[in-house]
C-alpha cells in the first residue's frame, strides 16, 4: 500500500484516508475513487486528495480483519460484522476467558498494521461481555502477514472461553467456641451466592469439629452423595490453615486424596489450600472467602467450575497481578452485541425487608398499610407486573410471614434476607443474587414503600435503558434531583454482590464509568412513605 498525497487527476483507483465534504454531498473515508468521483472533485476545485493506493498483495482493511476473525475456533463465542477495520468478539456463554500471552504477543508481533487485544487471562465473563478486538490499523495490509496470523489462529487456541460447568457443591465448616454461628451460616450464604453464575447450588452443608478425622469424614460423605453433576467440596475452616500438616490439608489424605498446594501469591487469599480426591476437588477456602469481596478464592473457584484442573504452578503463577486491592471494583465494559431492543431482559427486585424502624413502636407496619383497600407491598407488586417486566423478585425480611402474605397469588418470586436488620446493602444482594435476577440483562431496583411510582414510570425507565442498548443506569428524577427507582445494568451486578451494611447503590452509580440517563417522573421520585404521617398524607390508610 502506498499511502500519500495524490493529484486529483492522478488518484482514480485510491483509496480515500479522510472524508471529503462537497456541496452536493460527500465522499467517507474509505471509499475508492473512480473516475466520475475524480470529475466531482475537480468541478468542486479540489485539486489534491490524501488517500493509499493498494498494490498487488494488499487486503483491505474489512476483509483483512474478518479473515483473522474467521480464523478463531468459533465455539462460544460470537463475531460482529467487519466495519472500520474491526471485528469484536463476544462471549456467548458465562464462563471463564482464557488466553495464550505469547500466542497473542505472536499475533501483534506480525506486523504494528494487525493488532488483536483482549482481555486479561483467566477472568470470568458473562454472555454477550466483549472479549477481544481485531483492528487493522491502515486502511489496507498485507496479505501475506495476514495470511501468517491465520495460521496462527488456526494452529492453537490463541484465546477462548470455557463454558462454567454447574457442579454440586458440598460445605464442610468446622466449628471451635470462638467462632459464631451467625458467621457460618453467612458463609454457607456467600458461597451460594458465588455459585450461581455457573449454574451451580450448594447441595448440603455439614458442621463438624476442627479436628483432621472428623473433616475427613465429612469429606467422604460429600463424596458419596448422589448426584449426577461434578462434585465439589469445600471446607471452610474455624481456624486458619499454617502448616500443609494442619487439619484441612491432613483432612484430605486422610480421606484418600493428594494435596496440590498449600497457599497461593494472592492477597487476599494467601491461606487457601487445594486437594483432589479421585476426581474431586477438595478446597480449603481461607478466611477472606467468608466475604463477597474478590479473594484468591474466586481464582481458583472459576478455574475448577471452568472444567480445568489447577495445578502448583498455575497457582504459584498467580503472583503478578495478585495484591487486590481492598476496593470495591468498578466494572467498565467497552461495548457488548448489540441486541433488539425488544430482546433486552428487565426485572425488577422490590425491596421489601426493612424494619421501617420510623414507624414507631405502635405496630403498624408502612407496607402493611392500605391505598383503596390494598396493601401497599402488594400494589407495589402490581405495579411492577404491569410494567411487563421481565420478571420480578421480592425481598422480604421484617414481618416476612404478613409481607409474603399480602403478595399470595401474584406472580412473584419471594426471596426472604435473612440479614435485614444490617440494612439496604444485603437486601441488594439477596434479590440480585437470585438466578432470576441474574439472567436479566438489566434490574430495575424499586422501593415497596413508594406509592406514587405507577407502571407508567417504569415503563418509560425501562424504554430509556433499552435505547442504551442495556449499557447505562437509568435514574429517576424529580426536578433534575436523583430519586428512585433505578435500573441497574448486567455489567455492575458483580459490585452489587459486594456491597455491605446500609448503603444502597449510589456508590456504584458514581463511579462505574457507566453513562447515568436521568428520566424525570415527577415527585414519585421522592414519595416514600416512612412514617405514619406520611402514609397518611399519602392516602394510606395504617393497619396493625
Amino acid at each position: 500500500m502506498i499511502f500519500s498525497e495524490f493529484s486529483t487527476m492522478e488518484a482514480e483507483g485510491a483509496v480515500l484516508a479522510h472524508s471529503i465534504r462537497l456541496s452536493d454531498g460527500s465522499f467517507s473515508k474509505g471509499h475508492r475513487l473512480g473516475h466520475g468521483d475524480i470529475e466531482r472533485l475537480t468541478a468542486a476545485g479540489i485539486e489534491r486528495v490524501i488517500a493509499a493506493r493498494i498494490e498487488p498483495g494488499d487486503l483491505m482493511e474489512d476483509e483483512a480483519a474478518d479473515r483473522l476473525a474467521r480464523a478463531v475456533a468459533p465455539d462460544h463465542l460470537t463475531f460482529s460484522e467487519a466495519t472500520t477495520g474491526r471485528v469484536n468478539v463476544y462471549s456467548a456463554v458465562d464462563g471463564l476467558f482464557v488466553a495464550d500471552r505469547a500466542a497473542v504477543d505472536r499475533i501483534n508481533n506480525l506486523d504494528p498494521a494487525i493488532t488483536l487485544a483482549c482481555l486479561a487471562d483467566h477472568v470470568p465473563v458473562r454472555t454477550g461481555d466483549m472479549v477481544a478486538t481485531f483492528k487493522i490499523i491502515p486502511l489496507a495490509v498485507s496479505g501475506a502477514k495476514v495470511a501468517a496470523g491465520v495460521e496462527i489462529l488456526r494452529r492453537m487456541p490463541v484465546f477462548e472461553v470455557k463454558p462454567f460447568l454447574p457442579h454440586a457443591v458440598s460445605l464442610v465448616a468446622t466449628e471451635l467456641p470462638s467462632l459464631k454461628a451467625s458467621v457460618m451460616d453467612k458463609t454457607a450464604r456467600i458461597l451460594s451466592q458465588r455459585l450461581q453464575p455457573s449454574g451451580s447450588a450448594l447441595q448440603r452443608e455439614e458442621r463438624v469439629a476442627h479436628r483432621a478425622a472428623d473433616v475427613a469424614d465429612a469429606i467422604c460423605r460429600g463424596l458419596s452423595a448422589r448426584d449426577r453433576l461434578p462434585k465439589l467440596v469445600i471446607v471452610f475452616g474455624a481456624s486458619a490453615v499454617i502448616d500443609a500438616g494442619d487439619v484441612i490439608p491432613e483432612a484430605i489424605r486422610l480421606a484418600g486424596g493428594e494435596v496440590i498446594q498449600v497457599g497461593m501469591p494472592v492477597d487476599p487469599g494467601n491461606l487457601l489450600v487445594l486437594g483432589r480426591v479421585g476426581d474431586v476437588h477438595v478446597v480449603g477456602a481461607p478466611g477472606c472467602a467468608r466475604s463477597p469481596k474478590e479473594n484468591g478464592f474466586d481464582w481458583v473457584l472459576d478455574r475448577i467450575l471452568a472444567g480445568e484442573r489447577p495445578t502448583p504452578q498455575d497457582i504459584t503463577g498467580m503472583g503478578v497481578g495478585g495484591l487486590l486491592m481492598e476496593i470495591q471494583s468498578r466494572p467498565r465494559p467497552r461495548e457488548i452485541a448489540t441486541k433488539p431492543s425488544s430482546e433486552i431482559s428487565v426485572a425488577i427486585v422490590l425491596l421489601a425487608a426493612g424494619k421501617a424502624s420510623r414507624m414507631g413502636e405502635g405496630g403498624s407496619h408502612k407496607l402493611l398499610a392500605e391505598f383503596d383497600g390494598v396493601p401497599l407491598v402488594r400494589r407495589s407488586a402490581l405495579t411492577a407486573i404491569a410494567s411487563g417486566a421481565s420478571d420480578l423478585v421480592a425481598v422480604t425480611g421484617h414481618r416476612r410471614d404478613e409481607i409474603e402474605d399480602a403478595l399470595r397469588g401474584l406472580a412473584v418470586e419471594a426471596v426472604f434476607n435473612p440479614d435485614y436488620a444490617t440494612g439496604m446493602a444485603s437486601s441488594l444482594v439477596a434479590g440480585i443474587g437470585t438466578r432470576t435476577a441474574q439472567k436479566a440483562d438489566g434490574v430495575l431496583v424499586m422501593l415497596a414503600d413508594m406509592p406514587g411510582v405507577n407502571d407508567d414510570d417504569l415503563k418509560t425507565l425501562m424504554a430509556a435503558f433499552r435505547g442504551a442498548n442495556a449499557q447505562a443506569i437509568v435514574r429517576a428524577v424529580s426536578g433534575g434531583k436523583r430519586g428512585n427507582p433505578v435500573i441497574l445494568p448486567r455489567s455492575v451486578f458483580n459490585a452489587v454482590m459486594r456491597l455491605e451494611g446500609d448503603v444502597g447503590a449510589r456508590h456504584i452509580i458514581e463511579t462505574s464509568g457507566l453513562p447515568v440517563i436521568d428520566v424525570e417522573i415527577g415527585e414519585a421520585a421522592h414519595l416514600d412513605v416512612d412514617t405514619p404521617e406520611a402514609v397518611v398524607s399519602a392516602g394510606g390508610v395504617l393497619k396493625g
